[in-house]
């Protein structure tokens, strides 16, 4: 089959792989119909991780049933599925407790709880940046879909439930946003706009989203949210100004440890301390962007041990709440796609460019120069 494989940093290529294969009673096989490029497939693409070259990217996926394991009771043959990117056991005592996104028994490492599909370090499972995706545990990871998921133009919904539309509505969840709350959002990205859009669905009375990429505010605006450039204006100031000298009830960090300022130059503590600022006292706030222990090659000196100048004495004195961690898909991803269903959300207002799979290595590397109009590209293999 055809793959997009890991060469090394910024180096990916569209090769000939072995095809999957039923390892476990439990297995599916999934032809893939649609596959992301994800911000967190450029951590990897930029050489910022321990990614094995030779491997299979891509963690969000959606595509039809072609082959089913012995034991697989529930998933048949033809079903089309999305794909939750953490591979979970469903049985483990975390999974029993909803905490897919750390489970107990599907990564090797001892050291580690949780796994997902073409990802460092988060077990030895291929991508679904490929025409085959194998997938464990599949009557328990499988989101079957409605028939109209055979609908192109529906996958492009659908598909944002493997990953970005539940890890923004899990910043806003982490955040604690109730109706008539005031949420500063940092990061415009693909996240970023996904929490808008929870908070926009929950009912926030002020949505407020900071970054400094004109395209993605502009995205912003259009669902309703206040569009704060952070190259022309002080965002303190405005988020101030916004909520009458108090702060945001709720902040969501969207951005992760290679978050950056105008000029390109790293500061892996900048959106976490800026939201210490402009999160009122008592305020809550979730962190969904991705805090990797160790980055070698991070320009920052303290981050390449993991660790962050973090504010905390202003965070404790304003006796504020932080969560943090990543999604937990299956906790969120069937009412979300009941809200797709009933036409209340329509996540793919955020896709930019569909590409065939050949043309993987151009979509990343336009992505990842976060090129304008280049706000989120999906990819189908069958083109």
């Amino acid at each position: 089959m055809k793959a997009v494989v890991y060469e090394g940093p910024r180096s990916v290529a569209v090769k000939d792989v072995p095809d999957p294969r039923i390892e476990h009673p439990q297995d599916v096989l999934v032809r893939i119909t649609t596959t992301n490029i994800c911000g967190s497939d450029l951590h990897m693409f930029e050489g910022r991780t321990d990614m094995e070259t030779g491997r299979i990217l891509g963690h969000e996926n959606l595509g039809e049933v072609v082959e089913v394991g012995a034991g697989v009771d529930k998933v048949r043959v033809g079903d089309m599925v999305c794909l939750p990117f953490n591979i979970s056991c469903g049985h483990c005592a975390n999974c029993e407790h909803g905490l897919t996104a750390f489970c107990l028994r599907t990564n090797p490492d001892p050291d580690m709880a949780g796994a997902a599909y073409g990802f460092a370090g988060m077990g030895p499972y291929n991508g679904g940046q490929a025409e085959m995706l194998r997938v464990p545990f599949a009557d328990f990871n499988c989101l079957v879909l409605p028939e109209n998921a055979r609908d192109r133009d529906r996958q492009r919904d659908y598909v944002m439930l493997a990953d970005i539309f539940p890890t923004g509505w899990h910043a806003t969840q982490l955040a604690c946003v109730q109706p008539g709350d005031s949420v500063v959002i940092y990061g415009a990205g693909p996240v970023g706009q996904m929490a808008a859009l929870s908070a926009t669905i929950k009912n926030a009375a002020k949505i407020m989203v900071v970054d400094h990429h004109q395209d993605r505010l502009e995205l912003a605006a259009k669902i309703g949210a206040i569009p704060i450039d952070a190259a022309k204006e002080s965002v303190v100031d405005r988020v101030m100004e916004e909520t009458d000298g108090l702060g945001a009830d709720r902040g969501c960090e969207c951005v992760g440890y290679q978050a950056h300022d105008p000029s390109g130059r790293e500061h892996p503590e900048m959106t976490v301390n800026a939201l210490v600022q402009t999160v009122k006292f008592a305020g809550t706030i979730g962190v969904v962007g991705v805090y990797t222990p160790e980055d070698p090659g991070s320009p920052d000196q303290l981050y390449k041990q993991g660790k962050v100048a973090f504010d905390y004495g202003t965070f404790w004195t304003k006796g504020q709440t932080m969560a943090t961690g990543q999604c937990n898909v299956k906790t969120y991803d069937r009412p979300l796609l009941n809200l797709i269903m009933q036409d209340k959300a329509r996540p793919s207002y955020i896709v930019s460019h569909e590409l065939p799979l050949h043309r993987a290595p151009e979509g990343y590397e336009h992505f990842d120069k976060r090129e304008r109009g280049w706000t989120k590209v999906i990819m189908h293999p069958d083109l």
